[in-house]
């Protein structure tokens, strides 16, 4: 089992598939989009194929697909089934933005993905726009709508913004009453492809707990999951759950499972890391399976004890305000 200098098991392997996505969300990427990885430069599906494979000989259970936007790749469904029947694999989740996943949900269904985080910042089509600059509303709906037709467990993924989608926030929680769906409240994080870019945080886990509590005073705190990095919260009577994912102010790293390999190969133990190993390139270059493995644990013995610790350790401020879209948001 994969293990780091903190006694953290490393379980969960969070892979992205492609850089590129058919939004431009305001907080992940400039308007024009990004200088985007060469075709050269990215995984095939046999590279990400072995790299998973390796690690779930090493013991990760979970494998989440993400990008960008996952389904935007060539032929993602084909490389889906195929992580689908990897040894040792007990989870295999995808995070989408629901615009190109629709089409897929039986084969998923088939596939064994019983989960899907949907991102979903509103519940109003001109504030969609607005944020995603796209206007694709009623194409998230409609995944929604079928995810949930085929007992596909949902998780909304929102991203909190002042002066943006605040208003959204007790619309989307009041979507958990009748629905049986997580909505899940996130930190605003400084990943959108500015370099000088900076957030002045008011939105953070206490500030989004408080703001729900003022309309639904009963709200009661539930039993986190281990190595969740969601604080859940159920209202009484609702269908659905609520959670806050403190991203910024990273107040859950203690009990971190997880590690990231971006669209191009690079392991990245932490997402506030900077730089990495590039698995793809020593593939490329002949390595074998064992010296690969030797590799990966080495540095997940090093990962940084949390965010602030890998933030403080990255090479350059740079690295601080990637785009979320590549490495693996």
């Amino acid at each position: 089992m994969l293990t780091d200098k903190f006694g953290r098991h490393i379980t969960y392997l969070r892979l992205a598939v492609v850089d590129r996505c058919n939004l431009r969300c305001t907080y992940c990427m400039p308007e024009k989009g990004l200088d985007w990885i060469k075709q050269d430069d990215l995984m095939t599906d046999a590279e990400m194929l072995r790299i998973c494979s390796v690690f779930t000989d090493l013991g990760v259970d979970k494998i989440r697909i993400t990008g960008g936007e996952p389904f935007v790749r060539k032929n993602c469904i084909d490389l889906i089934e195929k992580l689908s029947h990897l040894n040792g694999l007990t989870d295999l989740s995808i995070t989408t933005n629901g615009l190109l996943t629709e089409q897929y949900i039986p084969q998923l269904k088939e596939f064994g993905i019983k989960s899907v985080n949907l991102s979903l910042d509103t519940l109003d089509k001109e504030r969609f726009f607005k944020i995603t600059r796209r206007n694709s509303f009623d194409k998230v709906m409609k995944t929604l709508e079928s995810l949930l037709k085929h007992r596909i467990k949902v998780k909304i993924n929102t991203v909190v913004m002042e002066n943006q989608n605040t208003e959204d926030i007790i619309p989307l929680v009041q979507l958990t009453k009748d629905l049986p769906v997580d909505v899940r409240f996130i930190e605003e994080m400084p990943f959108n492809g500015n370099n000088d870019a900076e957030i002045a945080l008011k939105w953070n886990h206490p500030q989004i707990y408080s703001y729900i509590k003022d309309y639904f005073p009963e709200i009661q705190k539930t039993e986190d999951p281990k190595s969740s990095t969601s604080y859940s919260y159920k209202i009484p009577g609702f269908l659905g759950d609520i959670g806050i994912i403190a991203a910024y102010t990273r107040s859950f790293c203690g009990d971190c499972n997880r590690i990231r390999i971006t669209p191009s190969g690079i392991l990245r133990t932490c997402l506030y890391e900077g730089g990495g190993v590039n698995l793809k390139d020593n593939i490329r270059s002949g390595m074998s399976d064992e010296a690969l493995k030797n590799i990966i644990i080495n540095s997940i013995h090093h990962k940084p004890k949390d965010g602030w610790e890998a933030e403080q350790l990255s090479l350059t401020a740079s690295s601080i305000h990637q785009s979320m879209a590549t490495i693996g948001g």
